[in-house]
């Protein structure tokens, strides 16, 4: 078993709410000492295309035995204890409280009779539905999510209106699992009006009148529902009274129409059933029925998954597509529903370098550009014809923008990394708008600004990134620093603002995101850019950001810290193996780590179009067994102090990988920096965490971080 003494050297600076350089005193802080828990080897091996490699904590895996359990409550107790032996842990917690508890709403929606909006008044764990009808002055909770259970665990994952809004469908998570139940209520009386239904994973509800709706979902796997395989989606339909058992298949029964991922999904009139289907996160397959016809058939409108395409809106049977056909940045096309397939198709809004999120409502067509990560908002005619450019209230990211053909009132939300997030209604017909909601947060924007720069990665190719700082931030290379990133599955990473990273902001600290390849940042092309024989440009664009804010003096290898959840993981992981030296803290979160096994866990099998599989090709295996973080932490090599995160619910990303990974650096990491894995129990891959979770999980990172840099105290704001 092995015992860390850990003396923390005595740091020269101490954060300040100013960010002014000031000098502590030289009291010799008490060395930390920790024993990581003893985790068992044992033989197992897998051979790839004649190379045998060796798994020696396959045994993690099993997330239901008793030896699995003994060993995430044994590492639990010595993270929990070492995170509570940092002075100010606690105080961290209680400024992320202090700043998070302001009022935060939602964008309002109409249905039926009523505008609903979400909203949390603070520190509540999950956020509550609330309603009113027009006229009325009080807005009355509809749905409260913080009665589900006690420890706000349970959340709420959809809500879903019949077209009149008599009837809604909730789904909820239990612990933040991906495995949904739904139920059916009467919205007048807000009472259930059929029994539960269960087992419902990756799906969205889609009602068809008031008698019943679309949602989809797997056989329920046999093994552990957290980590055994998903492999065939089914789309089906629940008539509403009638037995969960009865629901229709209407697509995925078939080896014909096997595919990992299916959703249906109706045109406002509910003319048009639409059918996406598609084996991985890029690319799918599309149908379409004809509903209004009686016995129509099932359509093919693209038969292929080499592009996304997708029905945003409808005029009778002129259907309105945005595609990335032909198209790497998007473009929006119509086409008459007699004849759908593309060579039928005609631009409406055509492809530019920018790329295209388009949406509709009030009887206009909106187009929200990414201009390097920041948005730009134009809006069309039906026809296509430009109607105005409208201007943001500053710079940073746009949502919003859509509604119902009917609704000429709509809002929008906009913010960046400094500026919390604000709601402004807008009149589609004159294009004005006027402030609808600000946030009353105790954080000053003013004190702070984001600067933009290209750096140049290892090939020679730009990559932008946003850094966040107090104004007046000296640039000594002292300044405590997170290198945030994703790279990966076309995400884009614009500018939005966090309540915890303004406590980071707050303490002086330095926050940069990357906007690297493999993101969709600029399309198609920049995703496949990083993806599968290409994924090291993702690695090699994080390490060159890194560097760049070194050489910039916005910090040093002391006092950078690289963070990074799910793929973004994979990035922490896979940089920290290859260059260690450059950072003095990891924080890899809910991570994709063991890259020879990810695909056969749950709907891992999904992912390889980013990846590519172990068993794809020698020359695949070769190369993702080159980056695959569990693979390579070497002995005798001093890694940087690692805090993995994780969650006992995960089933999108299971735990197993962040504690293969955790394992192996505990076993052959060489110097004295701490490797621990937190391990939250009744959580999941992060949707639906609970407030008072998220914060205490923010806390022990922000304290790790600064603790492992040598900060020996903070001053309060």
């Amino acid at each position: 078993m092995k015992k860390i003494i850990l003396p923390l050297s005595i740091a020269a600076t101490l954060l300040s709410a100013c960010g002014t350089e000031k000098k502590i005193n030289q009291e010799e802080q008490m060395p930390v000492v920790f024993q990581y828990p003893e985790t068992k080897k044992d033989t197992t091996k897998d051979t790839y295309f004649g190379t045998t490699v060796s798994d020696s904590y396959r045994w993690l895996e099993d997330d239901r035995s008793a030896e699995t359990e003994s060993w995430v409550k044994a590492e639990n107790e010595v993270t929990f204890n070492y995170l509570k032996a940092i002075p100010y842990r606690e105080e961290l917690k209680n400024q992320l409280e202090k700043v998070w508890n302001y009022e935060k709403l939602s964008r309002p929606f109409k249905e039926g009779d009523y505008t609903y909006f979400y909203k949390n008044d603070g520190l509540q764990n999950q956020y509550v539905v609330y309603r009113k009808k027009e006229g009325e002055e009080k807005d009355n909770v509809f749905i409260d999510p913080n009665t589900f259970s006690e420890d706000g665990t349970v959340s709420m994952a959809g809500l879903n209106f019949s077209k009149d809004g008599s009837r809604a469908a909730y789904l909820i998570s239990e612990g933040g699992s991906d495995w949904r139940k739904i139920i059916v209520i009467d919205t007048e009386s807000k009472k259930a009006i059929e029994d539960t239904l269960q087992n419902v994973k990756f799906s969205g509800v889609t009602w068809k009148g008031n008698d019943g709706f679309y949602y989809s979902s797997y056989d329920k796997p046999e093994g552990s529902e957290l980590s055994a395989k998903t492999d065939q989606h089914k789309l089906y339909f629940h008539k509403v009274g009638t037995p969960q058992s009865e629901d229709e298949v209407i697509f995925g029964a078939t080896a014909e129409q096997k595919h990992r991922y299916i959703g249906g999904y109706l045109t406002e009139d509910e003319n048009y059933l639409l059918i996406s289907a598609s084996n991985s996160t890029s690319g799918n397959k599309l149908f379409m029925k004809d509903l209004s016809k009686k016995d129509a058939p099932l359509i093919t409108v693209v038969d292929n998954e080499d592009s996304d395409t997708y029905v945003m809106t409808n005029e009778g049977s002129k259907l309105y597509l945005v595609t990335n056909l032909d198209a790497p940045n998007k473009k929006v096309v119509t086409v008459d529903a007699s004849n759908p397939t593309p060579e039928n198709w005609k631009d409406v809004i055509a492809h530019t370098r920018n790329v295209l999120s388009a949406s509709s409502g009030g009887g206009y067509l909106f187009a929200e550009y990414m201009v390097d990560a920041i948005s730009k908002v134009v809006q069309y005619d039906m026809n296509g014809k430009e109607v105005r450019e409208i201007k943001l209230p500053g710079v940073g990211s746009a949502g919003g923008f859509g509604g119902k053909k009917e609704e000429s009132e709509m809002y929008f939300s906009f913010t960046n990394y400094n500026t919390p997030s604000s709601i402004y209604k807008f009149d589609a017909e004159t294009g004005k708008y006027e402030s609808y909601w600000k946030p009353a947060i105790d954080f000053n924007s003013d004190n702070y600004e984001s600067k933009q720069v290209f750096y140049t990665s290892k090939d020679g190719t730009k990559i932008p990134m946003i850094i966040t700082y107090k104004k007046g931030t000296e640039l000594n290379g002292k300044n405590p620093t997170i290198l945030y990133g994703y790279g990966g599955f076309n995400v884009s990473l614009t500018p939005s603002f966090s309540v915890v990273n303004s406590v980071w902001l707050e303490q002086g600290g330095v926050y940069a995101v990357a906007n690297l390849r493999g993101g969709g940042e600029y399309g198609k092309e920049w995703h496949d850019a990083g993806t599968q024989l290409k994924k090291q440009n993702v690695f090699d664009d994080f390490i060159a950001a890194a560097e760049f804010l070194i050489s910039e003096n916005y910090t040093s290898s002391d006092y950078l810290a690289i963070k990074g959840g799910s793929n973004g993981g994979l990035l922490v992981g896979a940089t920290m193996t290859q260059r260690p030296e450059l950072m003095k803290v990891a924080i890899p979160a809910v991570g994709v780590l063991d890259m020879l096994r990810y695909h056969t866990f749950t709907a891992g099998a999904g992912w390889a179009y980013d990846y590519g599989t172990s068993e794809q090709s020698k020359e695949m295996f070769e190369y993702i067994k080159n980056y695959s973080p569990v693979h390579n932490v070497k002995k005798e090599v001093s890694y940087p102090a690692t805090l993995v995160v994780t969650g006992d619910h995960d089933d999108r990303v299971v735990p197993a990988h962040s504690f293969k990974f955790a394992a192996e650096l505990q076993e052959k990491n060489k110097g004295d920096n701490p490797v621990m894995i937190r391990i939250e129990t009744d959580a999941g891959h992060g949707a639906g965490k609970p407030t008072s979770k998220t914060i205490e999980e923010n806390a022990d990172i922000f304290a790790f971080i600064l603790y492992n840099m040598g900060f020996k105290t903070l001053l309060k704001k």
